[in-house]
């Protein structure tokens, strides 16, 4: 006879994993009408400057929003899982916090919207802002109720509520440039979609909104517990985007003093920022298929660490970086090679000259994606602010060294690789620092047979793909098919890949 408790556990066990598919689901969802934006924008917007000009704004509020997303919904999960019986009245005090927060932040985006645009050169950017300010108070609530959500292990609804949200802005985004009305009809479309989600995400939860339940956390303890995970975020997503802003303003300010006007200065760098973003956006691939490891690694190094079994730890943090540094070269090192081939598959021609950003920018991602599982099992083993520390000095490197190399370069497109050199040079940085820390706290990381030997297969791969002809979309993804199997191939030959790791795809797949 099964017991009662066993039972219940075993309910857990089978919610738990649902909704680890229903989030994982919501996620790659996420993913795919993110590139569905990043694809069809350059068409509809119809040239690289409006391209650029929407991009430079979007990363601006996208920085803002990441940060206040992510330490929201930590927090009131924390809270609300604490003690489900306090659930409503922990919600209700949360999204009192975060119309405060939000609309100090919404407030702030508003009204310094125009001195933003005047530090980036580009008076075009006021209107652009101001209407994002709204999408920042729109995600302060909204991520309040997926925070409470979470925190109760309601997982189907937050991935549902999540998954919707992704199809509204995508609607939202393309539909405004659809109409014709550029850069600010796509951040209007995106304004409108948080608008649209907060109302619905609250109708939702309404039955929690009006429910009997007293006590909540104090004031204090609030911010205690988010301005750590700000503070990560800020400089985390800070190394991820502000590169983008670095080009806007340098390349603006070397056009002005090149005796170009405002507007066409502004115009220039809007082009350019244009022609980055495209390569961002196949660059972020190895970082967007990986980050879920920072899921799995965090719990595995925390448990291990609580209960002294530094073994345990050391194979977690072995196995897990070696996973992920294989995963990500066999992405990395094909786009690299076929750099030119990958934007030719999305873009139109003229957004090619991004390429050589691309072929650097691609491995900076790299490196970004191993720091920040090695920055995950820091904070896992309880040093947050260590792992902070870090990203803050990378984010000091990212913007001191693009702006450098960049003034360096000029304002032509050979800025595009210099500005990518920069970016990487800072999150290298990062992961070598993080790598430090790791292997001093727990005496392992990645191992380095490993890395030569996936160094190795890497080198084939790009070759591979690079003299593979990729002049067409299709040869294109013949090129990328054939440096990834290079790779692996050549990881076999020698002797990294072997009988264990196929058993393990065997379970898998079981």
């Amino acid at each position: 006879m099964t017991r009662p408790g066993a039972m219940a556990k075993s309910d857990d066990t089978r919610r738990a994993g649902r909704g680890l598919v229903a989030i994982a689901g919501a996620k790659v969802w996420f993913i795919v009408t993110g590139f569905a934006i990043k694809l069809a924008l350059p068409r509809l917007l119809g040239s690289p400057e409006e391209f650029g000009l929407f991009e430079t704004a979007m990363s601006a509020v996208s920085m803002l929003n990441m940060v206040l997303i992510a330490a929201t919904i930590q927090s009131v999960a924390k809270f609300v899982s604490e003690d489900e019986t306090r659930a409503p009245a922990l919600l209700r005090q949360g999204l009192r916090n975060q119309l405060l927060l939000g609309g100090v932040l919404g407030a702030t985006v508003f009204l310094g919207a125009p001195y933003v645009a005047a530090f980036l050169r580009d008076e075009a950017l006021t209107p652009l802002l101001r209407t994002a300010a709204g999408v920042v108070v729109a995600y302060a609530l909204y991520a309040a109720i997926v925070g409470a959500l979470n925190g109760r292990q309601r997982f189907t609804t937050q991935a549902s509520l999540d998954a919707t949200f992704s199809a509204f802005r995508t609607t939202g985004i393309v539909g405004g440039a659809a109409l014709g009305l550029g850069a600010l009809g796509a951040l209007g479309g995106f304004a409108a979609a948080a608008a649209v989600i907060m109302v619905v995400a609250l109708f939702v939860v309404r039955r929690d909104l009006f429910a009997k339940s007293e006590g909540g956390a104090s004031w204090r303890r609030w911010v205690a517990f988010m301005a750590p995970i700000w503070l990560y975020q800020a400089f985390l997503n800070g190394c991820l985007q502000i590169d983008v802003q670095v080009l806007k303003k340098t390349i603006a300010e070397l056009a002005l003093a090149a005796g170009d006007d405002p507007l066409a200065a502004a115009a220039r760098a809007s082009t350019q920022v244009g022609f980055y973003r495209a390569a961002q956006t196949f660059a972020f691939v190895p970082y967007q298929v990986i980050l879920a490891m920072t899921f799995v690694v965090f719990p595995m190094v925390s448990k291990a660490t609580t209960l002294g079994d530094e073994e345990a730890a050391r194979t977690t943090i072995r196995g897990a970086l070696r996973f992920s540094l294989l995963v990500l070269l066999a992405l990395a090192a094909p786009i690299a090679g076929a750099a030119d081939g990958v934007l030719r598959i999305a873009y139109p021609e003229e957004y090619l000259v991004g390429a050589p950003a691309l072929g650097v920018l691609v491995f900076g991602m790299v490196a970004f994606a191993l720091f920040v599982i090695a920055a995950t099992i820091l904070s896992g083993a309880g040093q947050p602010a260590l792992a902070a520390g870090i990203a803050a000095l990378a984010l000091a490197v990212v913007v001191g060294a693009g702006r450098a190399l960049v003034l360096a370069t000029g304002p032509g497109t050979d800025a595009l690789p210099a500005l990518a050199w920069g970016t990487t040079a800072g999150t290298t940085l990062a992961l070598l620092l993080a790598g430090a820390a790791v292997y001093r706290r727990f005496g392992a990381f990645l191992p380095w047979k490993t890395v030569v030997r996936a160094a190795i297969a890497g080198a084939a791969g790009i070759l591979v793909a690079r003299y593979v002809p990729h002049a067409t979309a299709v040869g294109a993804l013949l090129a990328l098919v054939a440096g990834g199997l290079t790779y692996v191939a050549t990881l076999a030959l020698v002797g990294e890949l072997g009988k264990k790791d196929l058993e393990v795809v065997r379970r898998l797949r079981r």
